[in-house]
């Protein structure tokens, strides 16, 4: 039995994508500030995330694919993980702040 989308996007995402690019948050944050620089307005990693979704949908729309569908659930899971690891770093901020 081959992989589901969802199988094949977890393994991408929390395989060698994160030891190329490191974590989620760090990348789309560099992701971010590079769109924010052309778009002339603020861009954060979760909009940037989201906006990887759009391409996806966009491009499903017009030929549908599986790579499509895989790299929307990969770029939802890395949106979670941009959101979890934010809370994260929330977190010890405040107890480093006591």
């Amino acid at each position: 039995m081959s992989e589901t989308i969802l199988q094949e996007a977890q393994r991408l995402v929390h395989g060698s994508r994160q030891a190329d690019y490191g974590h989620p948050l760090d990348n789309y944050n560099d992701i971010a500030r590079v769109w924010s620089v052309i778009l002339r307005m603020e861009v954060t990693a979760e909009q940037a995330a989201l906006c990887m979704v759009g391409l996806k949908l966009a491009r499903e729309s017009f030929r549908p694919k599986r790579d499509n569908r895989t790299d929307m659930a990969g770029y939802t899971e890395v949106l979670d993980m941009i959101r979890e690891e934010r809370e994260r770093r929330a977190a010890i901020e405040n107890v480093r702040r006591g």
